[in-house]
């Protein structure tokens, strides 16, 4: 199936829904699983999903790669289902376009993915503390961060971009679309509703009222200003109409990585910030990811 088709394909599988809650894949007999992880940290069980490749079930003894793939605001842990992205990973599989890993989708609510402003909720704590170990040693994973891979939609992928510029030794690759990157944090004007709208979306992550050194200290954009990121393959793009104005963010980030001789990937394609965008270039994002991953191994193989 040529890039085009599929596209159209992805767009068309986003604009519907009916999923159900265990979904099995038509035509590859991989599955999609949703449980929930127990959080002493939050104090509560998290739901999330795992969609898990063809032969997983067959192949007991094989491990494989794992993508975590985090949703956008006023989403869920069952975005994948509900959208019909899984059955745009069983086209890319069915194609050979990407090779098989686990895709794990969490459930973050309103909460960017970070430890918030008023304290009450560790959710990047939970995140790299419990959630990941306690994923993957319920999965047959291949351990380490040569096969594990971080991506996300808007607000994940700002998550995204957070967890992975502050903690780059734990992912081989991450990837974004249409992130939640303000250039420059607005001084408010009350009559600017493109002003209004960006803190609006932010939720309360950050403070309410919204504190502004607060944002700068877990923004993206100042992360990567100083973090190391030596090794860490860095792929996102956004729309050049997007409804937020996160494109100029997007492209902020180019310029700063590009600065600093830092190798990425990064796009701005016509669309604004919504399903139709998203779903014509996931196929783009999860070859990277599987890209990355094939690399690791192919240097793990090498090397021996």
């Amino acid at each position: 199936m040529n890039k085009i088709r599929r596209a159209a394909l992805a767009a068309l599988l986003f604009a519907c829904g009916g999923f159900a809650l265990l979904a099995p894949l038509s035509r590859a007999a991989g599955r999609a699983e949703c449980v929930s992880q127990p959080s002493k940290i939050l104090e509560r069980a998290v739901p999330y999903c795992v969609l898990l490749p063809p032969s997983y079930d067959s192949e007991k003894t094989r491990r494989y790669p794992i993508l975590y793939l985090l949703h956008g605001l006023g989403d869920n842990d069952q975005f994948l289902i509900h959208s019909g992205g899984m059955n745009l990973v069983e086209d890319l599989w069915e194609q050979h376009a990407i090779g098989e890993f686990l895709i794990v989708t969490p459930a973050a609510g309103a909460s960017f993915y970070i430890n918030s402003r008023d304290g009450k909720r560790h959710y990047e704590d939970f995140f790299l503390q419990e959630f990941i170990p306690g994923v993957e040693k319920r999965y047959h994973v291949q351990p380490g961060r040569r096969f594990r891979g971080i991506a996300g939609i808007s607000m994940g992928g700002y998550g995204a971009l957070h967890i992975a510029f502050r903690h780059p030794q734990l992912f081989a690759a991450v990837g974004a679309h249409s992130a939640a990157l303000i250039e420059k944090l607005p001084n408010i004007n009350a009559q600017n509703s493109r002003q209004i709208s960006q803190l609006r979306v932010l939720g309360e992550a950050f403070g309410s009222p919204f504190d502004a050194a607060f944002w700068n200290q877990n923004d993206p954009l100042n992360i990567a200003r100083t973090a190391d990121l030596a090794g860490l393959k860095i792929y996102f793009d956004c729309g050049t109409e997007d409804d937020y104005g996160f494109d100029a963010g997007a492209a902020t980030l180019d310029k700063l990585l590009t600065s600093r001789h830092i190798p990425h990937e990064f796009h701005l394609y016509p669309g604004g910030h919504n399903w139709t965008y998203f779903a014509e270039h996931l196929p783009a994002l999860l070859e990277f990811e599987f890209h990355a991953f094939e690399s690791s191994s192919s240097h793990t193989s090498s090397s021996h």
